[in-house]
């Protein structure tokens, strides 16, 4: 053992300093298998110890990573041999919902799906909603300022925070934890947290807002012919679903082939001769008021013939059976690998067209590739998966330059939910300007000066020469 290590396992023992072969089941992230290639994993019990395990690791210049639940798709929580990881996996609990004033107070190790489950008890709603509901953790969550399943209504993570503790690199507790929602006194320093990816402090705890629990929900799925009625659909759906409606995700059509043809264990709902595959959701207090509103939504939608064949949920487990033709994403690792997974955002009415591009440039670039689209359409992120049995590692900056350089022109995002990472890094510049790039470098600069936290992610480490 080296001397760093040595004086951790000291100060707090082995179980919450795990070196060697204790490191041999655990991984970096999603895509990156065990053993997990660090010189330590430190699992602090409490907000001082993160501090101290920061303020020791800082003296000795020592890079740390942050990892929540390793369900990230761009390599944000990689560790190499010289790094140390971070966990708050021990951190893991609610520790207060404010009925009243419609709070929760939880560690940020906590699983989303016990944040869920916790406020459901309460009689309250937590609406972010994701499929690694059971592995993805708040405090990973807040550092990519997640969006999920509900965008269109309730917003993404950084509507749902209102306040935040976090250490920052030196040790030093930074106790921003509000609890009201207009707090209007100076700098909102907790949205520097938010989305930041563990590369400018430590979130440990976080106040969440939390809205009337919505025990009603109806939902359709919708088979559709052509983009155009897809974008109309959703302008009707936001008017006559008003206020209710909480979720329009869009499958395209090798996607819902995907996830209903054996083995893939989903039975398909309707035909899967359709293009597009709508799923639409509105949730509520009244299940027959629910109902209601979506049969009308859908009678104005036949009557403008927006479809060809729908199938509305009848009960709780026909509900499920539709979210899992669109949540079941592991088919495409389970019957295809490697797989490349993009992220994206761009206005909706650009859509069809560089899907269009970027489909026709993959295919003549690499010959028969197989694309999955997907995603959040309403708030304008889509999911891509790609395989392509001729593409080989070297040829990955080919495939990544062809769906991410044509969203400069379109004002598009190269990240719309899962952050930056290392995966994303090259491309930053397309979707920030020189200017606020060089403000991200001199907030980083401030707030960790010796560069320890999560080096390397989101943008390279400034050389001396820039300071």
């Amino acid at each position: 053992m080296d001397d760093l290590q040595t004086r951790l396992i000291d100060r707090f023992g082995k179980e919450s300093v795990w070196i060697g072969e204790a490191l041999a089941g655990r991984g970096s992230s999603y895509l990156e298998a065990a053993p997990l290639k660090a010189r330590a994993l430190l699992r602090p019990g409490s907000t001082e110890e993160v501090a101290e395990m920061l303020r020791m690791c800082n003296a000795a210049a020592q890079p740390v990573v942050p990892q929540g639940g390793l369900t990230n798709l761009v390599y944000s929580t990689h560790t190499t041999e010289a790094d140390i990881a971070l966990t708050l996996e021990r951190m893991n609990r609610v520790e207060e919902i404010d009925r009243l004033g419609g709070t929760m107070t939880v560690q940020s190790g906590a699983t989303l799906q016990k944040v869920q489950q916790a406020a459901e008890a309460a009689g309250l709603f937590f609406p972010l909603d994701l499929p690694a509901r059971e592995s993805a953790v708040i405090g990973g969550l807040i550092g990519t300022n997640a969006g999920g399943l509900r965008v269109v209504r309730y917003g993404m993570m950084r509507e749902m925070v209102l306040g935040l503790e976090a250490v920052l690199a030196n040790g030093t507790v930074l106790n921003s934890m509000n609890k009201m929602l207009k707090k209007n006194a100076g700098y909102d320093l907790r949205q520097l947290f938010i989305g930041s990816e563990g590369t400018l402090g430590v979130v440990t705890q976080a106040v969440l807002r939390l809205w009337p629990k919505q025990p009603a929900a109806a939902t359709a799925l919708l088979a559709v012919d052509s983009f155009a009625q897809v974008a109309e659909l959703l302008v009707l759906s936001k008017g006559r679903l008003s206020g209710q409606l909480t979720s329009f995700e869009v499958l395209w059509n090798g996607f819902y082939r995907l996830t209903t043809t054996p083995p893939a264990p989903s039975i398909p709902p309707l035909d899967p001769g359709s293009d597009y595959y709508v799923l639409v959701e509105c949730l509520g207090l009244e299940q027959g008021e629910e109902q209601a509103r979506m049969n009308a939504m859908l009678q104005q939608a036949r009557e403008m013939s927006l479809f060809t064949e729908a199938v509305v949920a009848q009960s709780a487990s026909q509900r499920a059976a539709l979210w899992r033709v669109r949540e079941d994403t592991k088919q495409m690792e389970a019957q295809y690998w490697p797989t490349f997974h993009f992220d994206i955002s761009l206005p909706i009415a650009a859509m069809e067209g560089y899907l269009g591009q970027i489909r026709a440039e993959l295919v003549g670039a690499f010959g028969d590739v197989k694309i999955w689209i997907f995603g959040h359409l309403a708030d304008g992120n889509l999911h891509i998966g790609l395989y392509g049995s001729s593409i080989r590692d070297e040829d990955h900056p080919r495939v990544e330059r062809i769906v991410y350089q044509p969203l400069a022109a379109l004002s598009g995002s190269v990240s719309a939910e899962h952050g930056i990472g290392l995966r994303k890094k090259p491309y930053l510049g397309l979707s920030r300007t020189p200017q606020e790039i060089a403000v991200m470098r001199q907030l980083k600069a401030a707030l960790d000066p010796r560069g320890i936290l999560n080096p390397g992610k989101i943008f390279d480490p400034v050389e001396t020469s820039e300071h």
